[in-house]
């Protein structure tokens, strides 16, 4: 047994194990490195917890799919929006606190053009993404190179827009993370502008938060409220080196329906 402070999952996930392992025989005569168990059988699990694991270590980590079965596991399970939000920048996981925007269309003269768009880049913090819900608008490219400059000046690490985006190749150049619908020419002058900054706003029914914890990748966005985003963090965590386990164990000769059956994560 190590002496250090481990607990059980009998409150999480059917497994979460440690990152200290033993090496076992497979049945076809192979070795794989399997996790440590108690005297009782009971995986072991590492000791961090929600508190300490850092948004650096959740990009390095964590991704869209494992946060939502965290999520579903919890009973929140439409927390991510069903549409297509590619990656138009870089091939980047995107995570960070949600900066919100929400948008409407316009026909006819903007009197302050650009005013809350300017307010909500200005006012970003570390680590922010900044949502723009447009409710799916394609009328121009909401989105570019001087938002995205403007926006990482005050710490934002990306964008989530449910609409269009316009400069991708000169974002692409300065590595800026962004994710929408798609691209547009047209400038957002008087076709589009933000009317509300920090205010709950919505993609596709599912709410995004001022703050809560948004991830982005290939897969799609989803986004984690804060009353149980300590919860899911950690359901994430334990399933991703479950995962690992499992993933370990088939590729030594366990057959899919004996690992699924040991570790219960598929």
């Amino acid at each position: 047994m190590l002496d250090t402070d481990y607990t059980d999952t009998s409150h999480g996930l059917s497994h979460c194990v440690d990152l200290f392992t033993e090496p076992v025989i497979t049945e076809n005569g192979d070795w794989i490195n399997l996790p440590l168990r108690t005297t009782t059988g009971t995986q072991l699990m590492t000791t961090r917890n929600q508190d300490s694991i850092t948004l650096h270590q959740m990009r390095q980590q964590l991704y869209s799919a494992v946060v939502s079965d965290a999520l579903d596991a919890l009973g929140y399970d439409h927390q991510s929006p069903r549409i297509s939000l590619r990656p138009m920048t870089i091939d980047q996981r995107l995570v960070g606190r949600c900066k919100t925007t929400m948008w409407v269309d316009m026909a006819h003269a903007d009197p302050k053009p650009y005013e809350l768009e300017l307010v909500a880049v200005d006012s970003c913090h570390p680590d922010d993404v900044l949502i723009a819900a447009t409710g799916g608008s394609m009328r121009s490219g909401i989105w570019g190179e001087l938002l995205s400059t403007a926006a990482r000046n005050s710490g934002c690490v990306g964008a989530v827009i449910d609409g269009a985006v316009r400069d991708v190749a000169a974002m692409r150049r300065m590595e800026f993370n962004v994710y929408a619908r798609g691209t547009c020419v047209y400038d957002s002058m008087n076709r589009q502008r933000v009317v509300d900054i920090d205010v709950p706003v919505e993609m596709d029914g599912v709410r995004f938060n001022p703050g809560d914890l948004v991830f982005a990748d290939q897969d799609g966005v989803v986004v984690v409220p804060q009353e149980v985003e300590k919860e899911a963090i950690a359901k994430a965590w334990c399933k991703v080196h479950d995962e690992n386990v499992t993933r370990d164990a088939i590729r030594g000769g366990m057959k899919a329906v004996t690992a699924y059956r040991t570790y219960g994560v598929l």
